[in-house]
């Protein structure tokens, strides 16, 4: 397969772009999924009557509808009522909402490994239970979670690749751009593909280093 080089070279500038715009959105995205993802854990463990089933209701939701219905939905259906958010908005908030609900399931995945009477004799010692929650089930939920919390990640920057659906030059779409116009669908698939790799390769091998420092803390 010949590859024409100076059009690898001409394109990396703009890869560069996408990449930027992939990790911003990554960024803010699964900040704000990991951050309601342990909230509706939370809901979903401790059972306040409320609160429990709209948690419930909202992951089946979340984990049953594609991310891109979602994007079309909060960027053309939010305006149609009269709230017109900017595409990276809408990219961030479809990444928090879709995230969110698979980030829950491993929260809870780890709360629900420990046993509820550790929690129940540190309110017995004294302690308040935002304090029993962060000094005594945090700590050991996430070192129970942290695999299926890191391949959550990998998922959601990968989900990403999505958000060209609504115009924004991210590197799915500078990849199909540079194809429209120069025909160069080798170059640009090969530079595509080297950019999420250049990402996630180091990214999965720090979780898998944090999970070994968990296992060796834990023994």
């Amino acid at each position: 397969m010949d590859l024409d080089w100076q059009f690898v070279r001409h394109a990396l500038p703009l890869f560069g772009h996408g990449l930027a715009l992939t990790l911003e959105i990554s960024f803010f995205g699964i900040l704000g999924a990991s951050f309601l993802g342990f909230l509706v854990a939370l809901c979903l463990f401790f059972k306040p009557k409320f609160l429990a089933s709209l948690a419930k209701g909202y992951t089946e939701l979340a984990r049953n509808t594609p991310l891109l219905i979602q994007l079309f939905f909060l960027y053309y259906g939010l305006h149609e009522v009269g709230l017109t958010l900017n595409a990276l908005a809408c990219a961030v908030l479809g990444v928090i909402f879709l995230g969110g609900a698979y980030m829950a399931e491993s929260f809870l995945l780890g709360l629900k490994a420990l046993n509820k009477v550790q929690f129940e004799s540190s309110l017995s010692l004294g302690l308040s239970r935002w304090q029993s929650l962060r000094f005594v089930l945090l700590p050991q939920s996430l070192a129970i979670s942290l695999p299926s919390l890191g391949a959550n990640v990998i998922f959601l920057l990968k989900e990403t690749s999505v958000v060209s659906a609504i115009a924004l030059a991210d590197l799915m779409f500078v990849a199909k751009d540079l194809i429209g116009i120069y025909y160069k669908t080798n170059e640009a698939l090969l530079l595509l593909v080297l950019s999420y790799l250049v990402v996630l390769l180091p990214l999965s091998g720090l979780f898998v280093l944090l999970e070994r420092y968990y296992k060796q803390k834990a023994c």
